[in-house]
């Protein structure tokens, strides 16, 4: 509407027209999105809402997931992937710096915690086939949630970095180390997370990180390759597989300590720097 020529005085303007409107925020896009394919259940992480970070709402979203799989046994296979640039930049290291500063004693910051350690054991124990499909950079707790995957696979473009160390933080995210040290061994495991150096997609396959590289635009065909046998594998016998490679994997974690994790990220980011 053009403005009227003869300007109507300020006392006017208060009294005929309504209070100007502010309209409310857009909400949040959800920091998953699921879709499904017969057998195969695909949750994409959503960086539209979350930066590309695991923030406490990406991690209730996961447990929400991963809990609603208990009643879905037809289920038999998840894909996770994301849906922005970059599969995952790790931790919310922001959230991380809010739940202290509202909360010193660092109860809430162990909760937030807490749900990393819950999320990696759900997808552990889940009887679903897992598989972690990467791209971009896969960082810090981004790794050590692909990690817990039974399958990875990356684009030949996808970087990988253990960062904490150099930020002055301990690798203590969901009970990581010691799978990551399963998978891909102690001396490497080791020499990556002291000296944060950042590794390309065919090292990450070279170590057992990934199982397959493929480029990028051929990676969903490299997905497929795995979801189409499997769809057609007896549940009974993929469930029971992977309860008994579950089994021996933490056999060999004896000294599993995961559940400190929380306390002693929330212990470390207390201290006065």
């Amino acid at each position: 509407m053009n403005p009227p020529t003869v300007p109507a005085p300020v006392s006017a303007l208060a009294s005929d027209r309504e209070p100007a409107h502010t309209p409310d925020p857009s909400p949040l896009p959800p920091p998953l999105a699921l879709s499904r394919t017969g057998p195969v259940l695909h949750v994409r992480l959503n960086p539209s809402a979350q930066d590309d970070v695991l923030s406490a709402a990406v991690l209730d979203a996961l447990l929400a997931v991963l809990d609603d799989l208990h009643d879905q046994p037809d289920i038999r296979i998840l894909v996770l992937s994301s849906l922005g640039n970059d599969f995952c930049l790790g931790a919310d290291r922001r959230e991380y710096q809010d739940a202290l500063a509202t909360d010193p004693t660092g109860a809430t910051l162990r909760r937030i915690a807490d749900k990393a350690h819950r999320v990696c054991q759900a997808l552990e124990d889940t009887h679903a086939v897992t598989i972690a499909r990467l791209h971009g950079k896969v960082i810090g707790a981004g790794l050590a949630l692909a990690a817990y995957c039974d399958l990875r696979a990356g684009a030949d473009t996808s970087r990988f970095r253990m960062p904490e160390v150099g930020i002055g933080l301990a690798p203590a995210w969901g009970g990581a180390m010691g799978r990551l040290i399963t998978e891909a061994g102690a001396a490497r495991i080791r020499e990556l997370m002291l000296t944060c150096d950042d590794f390309d997609a065919h090292t990450a396959h070279r170590l057992g990180l990934l199982h397959k590289v493929a480029p990028l635009d051929e990676l969903d065909d490299t997905i497929t390759t795995w979801t189409k046998p499997l769809s057609r594998r007896s549940p009974q016998a993929l469930v029971l597989t992977k309860r008994m490679l579950t089994g021996y994997a933490r056999a060999a974690r004896t000294a599993d300590t995961t559940l400190l994790d929380s306390h002693l990220l929330a212990a470390q980011l207390a201290q006065p720097r």
